[in-house]
């Protein structure tokens, strides 16, 4: 996997600054702001739908197990990969066309934190792209945001944490939630 890099090589030689690697594909960030990819094409690594949007002013890029988002210049998002995995933005596109300040993925999930401490989800529903539970929660506040293999949690400028994903893995904190309502400074994922 990711064989075809000979291919993207004379791109990449031209000054990559991150490579974010999901399951057999990649996507590098250049200096110029434009993206290669690269990799086994079933893993998320086409981008031809997307590639004029990523020719320029590309940050950062993020990557799920089969997808990947890339965060612009102008605080919009960009995604690709398979549409159930988070390659899909669709149904919040119109959140994500400006204003996003960072990115968060799982494995099959992304959670962009907006500038006015709002948080947009996309891809699996299972592992936290489906926000509704907490959407009330996650409309503003917002100080930073967690994310481990299947779920993310939010901490809030009032010190409270919002969590959400597969609840096995973190997702539900009910059994703890009187203990995030408030005082929380720090936390690890």
């Amino acid at each position: 996997t990711g064989g075809a890099s000979r291919r993207a090589a004379t791109q990449l030689y031209a000054g990559a600054r991150h490579v974010a690697p999901p399951a057999s594909a990649f996507a590098a960030l250049k200096d110029d702001g434009s993206v290669t990819t690269w990799g086994e094409f079933w893993s998320g690594v086409d981008s031809s739908s997307v590639s004029a949007e990523l020719q320029s002013g590309v940050n950062q890029i993020f990557s799920a197990r089969y997808a990947f988002a890339a965060l612009k210049d102008d605080g919009s998002v960009i995604t690709w990969g398979h549409s159930d995995n988070g390659g899909d933005s669709s149904s919040v596109v119109t959140q994500l066309q400006g204003g996003v300040s960072q990115i968060f993925s799982n494995e099959h999930a992304f959670a962009a934190l907006k500038d006015d401490g709002s948080v947009v989800t996309w891809g699996d529903s299972d592992y936290g792209g489906d926000s509704s539970s907490v959407s009330a929660e996650l409309q503003s506040g917002v100080s930073q945001i967690f994310s481990n293999q299947a779920a993310f949690a939010a901490l809030k400028e009032d010190g409270s944490d919002v969590t959400w994903g597969l609840a096995f893995t973190g997702g539900d904190s009910s059994s703890v939630a009187s203990q995030l309502q408030s005082g929380v400074d720090q936390m690890a994922s």
